[in-house]
């Protein structure tokens, strides 16, 4: 294999050289558990503090201690749907969420229906947009919770998250959204935004595995999902990952240092991608909505071409790429999402989602496009469609 492209960067990223850089000393240098009260132990409550603050300003959130650390965005997410509706299930126990969520929410709120739970999945419309009229007609006595994602995982669509919010509000209920692809793709400002909760993880912006954050607004109400020790304020028990805080805390404030020039960058690669694959390629229909959508992810639907050998053959070229979400990439039945935006089961089917790192170069999109037409060609070629007529 010659040349290797990584274009899976909605499913995770490498580590930053500052980010590693941020982490190394909490391995061998400062390696005390945060909660011990001797000198190492605080030596390392000051590296959590230092993340916990630059996670706070990245975000605009009021006070750094309505920052909650966790394993990653998927307990985040398990923590907010859960911790929220437990919370306030004397006052009612609907929750209303989309159709196109992560799993990470999808299935948390399966689990709330089995104790009795009731949960209203939005329909969205072909662009993957929640309309906002849904959210009020879905309202009721007993709604206390609304969580809807910042940005779709699989096609890239930002969500009216501020009007839904405020929406909520009006009908005194908590919202919460899933910030993980949203982080370093546009300016997130919780006071502005409304947001009461949060979840964000560290590894699809450059930080490391295994590490996550939940903002949590003060005032709000959320029960404990792990019980055991008094970390995180008596909220989360368990040990502190000390150097993954470290990590995160650097990535966020990376992210939202650089969002500008990284977003510029972004945006020309995938103009650039767009072009060239319309250009070269029949039969294809970008899915997401055309304008309100982030700048790293593309999802096309090859119509004529199987996804899920599209991808081994750009495997074999050394183009990494994805059909869904990587939490979900063995499931054989066609994406949620894009069956929730209307797309036929082949279209669906034939959807791979493209997405990009800050550091692409136009050659890299050149090689990929390259790969593209020919893999397209070779499995159209064979294509039982295109055997019965349609070329």
């Amino acid at each position: 294999m010659g040349r290797k492209v990584y274009l899976d960067n909605a499913a995770t990223t490498y580590v930053s050289g500052e980010v590693l850089s941020e982490m190394l000393p909490c391995f061998n240098a400062i390696y005390g558990n945060s909660n011990s009260l001797h000198s190492y132990g605080r030596d390392a409550s000051a590296i959590v503090d230092r993340a916990r603050d630059r996670i706070a300003h990245a975000i605009n959130a009021q006070k750094s201690n309505e920052i909650y650390f966790t394993s990653g965005g998927t307990e985040a997410d398990n923590w907010a749907i859960k911790g929220i509706a437990h919370a306030y299930a004397s006052k009612g126990k609907h929750i209303i969420t989309s159709s196109i969520e992560h799993h990470a929410v999808l299935d948390s709120c399966k689990e709330l229906e089995k104790e009795g739970f009731s949960v209203t999945y939005l329909p969205v419309d072909k662009t993957g947009l929640v309309n906002l009229a849904d959210v009020i007609h879905a309202i009721r006595k007993d709604t206390t919770l609304i969580s809807i994602m910042a940005v779709n995982n699989e096609v890239g669509t930002i969500q009216n998250i501020k009007a839904i919010a405020k929406t909520a509000h009006d009908y005194g209920l908590v919202f919460h959204t899933d910030a993980v692809q949203a982080v370093g793709a546009f300016r997130l400002d919780v006071q502005d935004m409304e947001i009461d909760a949060m979840s964000i993880s560290g590894h699809k912006i450059y930080g490391p595995k295994g590490i996550g954050a939940l903002y949590v607004k003060n005032g709000i109400l959320i029960d404990n999902l792990i019980d055991g020790g008094n970390q995180e304020r008596g909220k989360r028990g368990g040990t502190v990952n000390v150097p993954a805080v470290a990590g995160l805390g650097k990535a966020v404030e990376i992210a939202c240092r650089d969002i500008s020039i990284n977003q510029q960058k972004l945006k020309a690669i995938r103009d650039y991608f767009i072009k060239s694959v319309k250009e070269k390629i029949d039969y294809i229909q970008i899915n997401g909505h055309p304008q309100q959508k982030i700048n790293g992810t593309v999802n096309i639907s090859f119509e004529m071409a199987e996804a899920e050998s599209l991808l081994m053959l750009l495997d074999l070229d050394g183009i990494a790429v994805s059909t869904t979400s990587a939490c979900m990439s063995n499931a054989l039945e066609p994406s949620h999402v894009l069956r929730a935006m209307g797309l036929s089961d082949d279209l669906a089917q034939s959807a791979v989602r493209f997405s990009f790192g800050k550091n692409l170069s136009k050659s890299d999109i050149d090689y990929v496009v390259e790969m593209l037409v020919k893999d397209v060609a070779r499995l159209r070629s064979i294509s039982a469609i295109t055997k019965a007529g349609r070329k």
